[in-house]
C-alpha cells in the first residue's frame, strides 16, 4: 500500500525544506523527496553558504593583505590556505545540513531519499538508490526542484577544465588562472573570492556592464573595484570558443566594441552564465502540467499548476531565482493549503543581493526601469563617506539611492552599494512592502553612529535636504 499524505515535496531546497517545516508546524501530514543524500539544495551544499563562508575568507585575506596597518595591527609574511578556507566552507554546510536534518524530525515531516515522477496528480513514484521503488499518495503536490548551472552549447562540465559553481565551492586548489563567463551575482562573488587568493582572473561578459540585473552606477562601482585589485573585466565580449587541452583552456574572445578576437589562456574556466530549472524525469506532460518553452513550470498568482493539486515554487516556477523567493513561496502554498489567507508574492518586493566586495543590494525598480515604466521620479543618492560609522569602521565607498514617486513619495525602488548592503537594504523592504513613503522613512529616528543612517540621509534627500552632504 502506498503510504498517505496532505502533501507530498519534491525537492528538499530551501523552498521545499521550509515548506515541510511550515507545514508540519500546521499539523498536514508531509513527506520531502529528495535525490541527494544531504538535504538543503544547491543552496545550502554547493551554493549560497559555501559561497558566503568563502567571501568571509576572502575578506579577511584582503584586510591582512591590504588593510592591517591602517588598524595599526603589524603582520609579517601572513599567509592564506586556500585548502583550509574550501574545508571551513565545507564544515559550515555540514552543520547546516544536521540543523535542516534536526527541523524536519522535530516538525514530524517524513524524509524518503530517491528520485521522484509524478504518476497522477496526487501520487509519486520514487526509486531510491537501493531497493525496489516507492510509492506516495498525496492530496497535494508541491514541485520544487529548483535548478542548475546553465552552460554554453557543446561545453561539459568536468570539474577539471570546465567548472560549474558546484565544482568552484570544492577545488582543491586555487587555480593560478581563471577565466569566468558572466559578470552577474554568482560570476562576480567567484572573481573576488579567488582574486583574493591569488588567483589571475579575467571575468568576460557579453553584456556593457557588470551585475546587468542592478543599478548600472552600482555595477560601475563595483567594477572600478575589481580593475584595482587586479581583475581583467571584458564587457560587450562574446565567447567564441572554449578549447580544452591538456595543459588547461583557451577561450577566444570576440566580437567587442573594435570587432577584434581574441585568446585568453587560464588553468579553468567556470560557466557563470544563469541557470536552468531542473524538470526533467519529472512526467509533467502526462500529469497535465504545463511548461514554458524555457522549461519553467507554468503557475498563476498562487503557484498552483495547470493541474489543480500540484504547485510549483522556487527556481522551477521562474525568475527571479533566489533562495528566499523559494521559502516565501513554500510557505506561501502551505498556508493557503492549510485555509490560511495569504498575499501573492510581487516579484518586485524581493531583494536582490551581490555578496562581493563592495555589496550590493536593491528593491523594486532602478532609476533607469523607473524612468522606463513611465514613472515621474524623484532620485536621491546618499554617499557612505558623509557618514559617521562608515568613516570609523574604514569602509566608505559606495551609497545609498531611493528612487520615488515625485507626487505621491511612494517608494519605487532603492539601490544599495557599500558596506553591508546586503544587510540594510531590509529597511527599504519593509517600507516599501508596508506601503511607507519616503516621509516615513525621513521621519523615523535612526541610531547613531550606523550605516543605516544613510538610508535616513537619502529619504531626506528626497523629502527635503539631506543633512550630512
Amino acid at each position: 500500500m502506498a503510504e498517505k499524505y496532505d502533501i507530498a515535496i519534491i525537492g528538499a531546497g530551501p523552498g521545499g525544506y521550509i515548506a515541510a517545516i511550515r507545514a508540519g508546524q500546521l499539523g498536514l501530514r508531509t513527506v520531502v523527496v529528495e535525490r541527494e543524500k544531504a538535504l538543503g539544495g544547491v543552496c545550502l551544499n554547493w551554493g549560497c553558504i559555501p559561497t558566503k563562508a568563502l567571501i568571509k575568507n576572502a575578506q579577511m585575506v584582503r584586510f591582512l593583505e591590504e588593510r592591517a596597518e591602517d588598524f595599526g595591527i603589524s603582520v609579517t609574511d601572513p599567509s592564506a590556505s586556500w585548502q583550509k578556507a574550501i574545508e571551513r566552507s565545507r564544515r559550515v554546510v555540514k552543520r547546516m545540513n544536521r540543523g535542516v536534518e534536526g527541523l524536519l524530525r522535530k516538525n514530524g515531516v517524513d524524509v524518503v531519499q530517491g528520485t521522484a515522477r509524478i504518476s497522477s496528480a496526487t501520487s509519486l513514484e520514487v526509486t531510491p538508490p537501493e531497493g525496489d521503488k516507492i510509492s506516495i499518495q498525496a492530496s497535494n503536490i508541491i514541485v520544487a526542484t529548483g535548478s542548475r548551472s546553465r552552460l554554453l552549447p557543446g561545453l561539459v562540465a568536468d570539474g577539471a577544465r570546465v567548472m560549474t559553481s558546484r565544482h568552484a565551492v570544492t577545488l582543491e586548489d586555487a587555480p593560478s588562472r581563471l577565466v569566468i563567463i558572466g559578470a552577474g551575482a554568482v560570476g562576480m562573488e567567484f572573481a573576488y573570492v579567488y582574486n583574493a587568493y591569488g588567483t589571475e582572473v579575467t571575468v568576460v561578459e557579453m553584456l556593457d556592464r557588470v551585475l546587468p540585473l542592478e543599478d548600472q552606477e552600482a555595477g560601475e562601482l563595483v567594477a572600478k573595484h575589481f580593475a584595482k585589485s587586479g581583475i581583467d573585466i571584458r564587457l560587450s565580449t562574446p565567447v567564441q570558443s572554449v578549447d580544452i587541452h591538456e595543459g588547461g583552456v583557451k577561450v577566444t574572445l570576440g566580437g567587442g566594441k573594435d570587432g577584434q578576437t581574441d585568446v585568453v589562456e587560464a588553468d579553468k574556466v567556470l560557466v557563470a552564465i544563469g541557470r536552468m530549472p531542473n524538470t526533467e524525469g519529472l512526467d509533467l506532460e502526462a500529469a497535465g502540467v504545463a511548461v514554458s518553452e524555457r522549461g519553467w513550470i507554468q503557475v498563476d498568482d498562487h503557484l498552483r499548476t495547470s493541474a489543480p493539486t500540484i504547485f510549483a515554487i522556487g527556481d522551477v516556477a521562474g525568475p527571479p531565482m533566489l533562495a528566499h523567493k523559494a521559502s516565501h513561496e513554500g510557505v506561501q502554498v502551505v498556508e493557503m493549503l492549510a485555509g490560511l489567507e495569504v498575499h501573492p508574492v510581487d516579484a518586485s518586493f524581493i531583494p536582490n543581493c551581490t555578496y562581493c566586495e563592495p555589496q550590493v543590494a536593491s528593491i523594486g525598480h532602478s532609476e533607469a526601469a523607473a524612468r522606463s515604466a513611465g514613472y515621474d521620479v524623484k532620485v536621491s543618492k546618499f554617499p557612505f563617506i558623509a557618514i559617521g560609522k562608515s568613516i570609523a569602521i574604514g569602509e566608505h565607498d559606495g551609497w545609498v539611492k531611493i528612487v520615488a514617486d515625485a507626487k505621491y513619495g511612494e517608494i519605487l525602488g532603492a539601490t544599495i552599494v557599500g558596506p553591508d548592503a546586503t544587510e540594510i537594504i531590509h529597511e527599504l523592504v519593509l517600507a516599501r512592502s508596508a506601503e511607507l513613503t519616503v516621509d516615513d522613512v525621513a521621519a523615523s529616528i535612526h541610531a547613531h553612529p550606523t550605516l543605516s543612517e544613510a538610508i535616513h540621509e537619502a529619504a531626506l534627500g528626497i523629502t527635503g535636504v539631506p543633512l550630512h552632504i
